[in-house]
């Protein structure tokens, strides 16, 4: 990794450098997802395979005949870059057919990358047309196509959004026809757009004083997401300054179902940053800062809401949440399904650290039962119960990774994430008395312990324990077999390469690359 910071270091330069130092938009490429419609897959929408962006990729039949069919909008004519970013876990190189607008223009070879979840990107240059072009990979033999995750292009002169789009900008106006000449707002534009659409978020910042809704039943669908998205190469920030503390005073509130939201910063709202009432929505690369309660929570919409329409199977994708802060100092984390979330959450690539309190928060209550289980893979947790400005409050927990409440079991599952330096404990369980599946993870200089786990029957597979604070010793109840490393006063041989310094950035497939101690870890 590039750019490695120190923990005293504020995070979000980091994440600045790596993800959000502007481009001009002429110059960036525009990313089409295998998944999203207008977009064709002969074959199935597959999401078994780690690594993907968007919320899947084709897994196209193995036929020839077969296709992954891209619908591309180009600002004028002339000769485009397209990259393929695809995956063959096979030996054998996969041919195929490069059609452009019905002429087939190169017979390209798709490699093996070693593994299913290795993804590689294969650029051509093609001619296109101005306005709609369609790309089309089609294979020439029975063994079919590489899974294809998405596309993207770029035409130099300066590619334009794909059509079906509303734009908003700061100034932008409710009655505006929300073009890019005339930018409307964000809160007109919500209303108006349509299933697989997408609402252009231009750069700087919104300074907003209400709620931003998206009402329950304002859905996209499983094939033609609405979409909220930063302009190519520019910083959305929508701030809530104007807020005052209250339960009340959320930043975005997603109540809606099949919405894609990437990009976008939410600050300073008066409770949660952005708060998820809905299911089946993907947040992607947004950062949640400076709020007065958890940076991005799911929970329910309200208390007569029954549970099975408690949030379920929403994707936080490469997201941030740092600098939560509430007056009490006890509930604000970064992340947080807890109390009435439902099946299906997932956080994957996500970074969550000097939140008040903790850093993921799965808490559950004897008064509303079990929530459904929880799945954090490949994210980092670090210094929370301490703000970037080395503030503190006494009423914080400041655990890394809290994953329960009240003697209610729930199985969540923890993998090859990691836990550094937080106020208390790295991975507590937290009274979840569940069968919860915790393997591959990293724990390190943890305040109290690294892994505290006094109940329950979980399973720890190849966990990794490293100076635990004050020297106390990891408590681990379940089934742990002789590939953890667990912290009983000792390094051992694995904790050598672990020192006090720690880096991270997104590469530019969203995954998060962690130097610790001068050991990178791409998770």
């Amino acid at each position: 990794m590039s750019r490695t910071r120190t923990l005293l270091a504020a995070a979000s330069l980091a994440l600045a450098a790596a993800l959000l130092t502007p481009t001009p938009a002429t110059a960036a490429p525009v990313a089409y997802e295998a998944e999203t419609s207008p977009a064709v897959c002969t074959g199935t929408i597959d999401a078994d395979w780690p690594g993907f962006t968007g919320a899947g990729f084709c897994n196209a039949t193995n036929a020839v005949g077969a296709h992954a069919q891209f619908t591309v909008n180009s600002a004028s004519a002339g000769n485009a870059t397209v990259g393929v970013r695809f995956a063959n876990g096979t030996t054998t190189a996969r041919p195929a057919q490069l059609v452009v607008n019905g002429t087939t223009l190169q017979t390209p070879s798709f490699e093996g990358t070693g593994a299913w979840s290795t993804w590689v990107t294969k650029t051509f240059t093609v001619p296109v047309s101005t306005g709609s072009n369609t790309i089309r990979l089609s294979p020439t033999t029975a063994n079919g196509l590489p899974n294809v995750d998405s596309l993207t292009f770029d035409i130099g002169g300066g590619t334009t959004p794909p059509g079906d789009a509303l734009y908003i900008a700061p100034n932008g106006r409710d009655g505006a026809t929300g073009t890019v000449s005339d930018p409307t707002t964000l809160t007109s534009a919500i209303t108006r757009v349509a299933a697989g659409g997408t609402i252009y978020a231009r750069g700087g910042v919104y300074a907003l004083s209400q709620t931003v809704q998206i009402a329950a039943g304002n859905n996209g669908t499983s094939s033609a997401r609405k979409k909220l998205s930063a302009y190519p190469g520019e910083t959305p920030v929508l701030n809530f300054a104007a807020q005052s503390e209250d339960p009340a005073n959320r930043g975005v509130a997603v109540n809606g179902a099949y919405w894609h939201i990437t990009g976008i910063v939410v600050e300073r709202a008066g409770d949660n940053g952005i708060f998820v009432g809905g299911s089946n929505n993907i947040f992607e690369r947004t950062i949640t800062r400076f709020n007065r309660d958890t940076g991005l929570q799911l929970s329910r919409t309200a208390s007569s809401t029954p549970q099975s329409q408690w949030p379920a199977n929403n994707l936080i994708l490469s997201a941030e949440s740092h600098d939560n802060a509430d007056s009490d100092g006890e509930d604000a984390d970064g992340f947080a399904a807890k109390l009435t979330s439902g099946p299906g959450n997932v956080f994957r690539y996500a970074v969550a650290h000097n939140n008040i309190d903790d850093g993921w928060d799965l808490y559950t209550k004897t008064d509303t039962g079990p929530i459904g289980a929880v799945t954090i893979e490949d994210s980092l947790s670090y210094r929370n119960g301490t703000l970037s400005d080395g503030s503190q409050a006494g009423n914080g927990d400041r655990n890394g990774y809290k994953l329960g409440g009240e003697d209610i079991g729930v199985n969540h599952t923890v993998r090859r994430s990691i836990a550094f330096g937080n106020g208390k404990h790295g991975f507590t369980y937290n009274r979840n008395l569940g069968t919860m599946s915790i393997s591959s993870n990293l724990s390190v200089d943890n305040t109290e312990r690294n892994y505290s786990f006094d109940g329950g029957s979980s399973v720890f597979r190849s966990d990794t324990s490293c100076r635990s604070g004050g020297g106390t010793n990891d408590r681990v109840v379940g089934d742990a077999d002789s590939s953890n490393q667990f912290w009983s006063g000792t390094n051992g041989s694995r904790c050598s390469n672990y020192g006090g310094a720690l880096g991270w950035s997104y590469a530019s497939d969203g995954r998060l690359v962690v130097t610790l101690g001068g050991r990178v870890v791409t998770l």
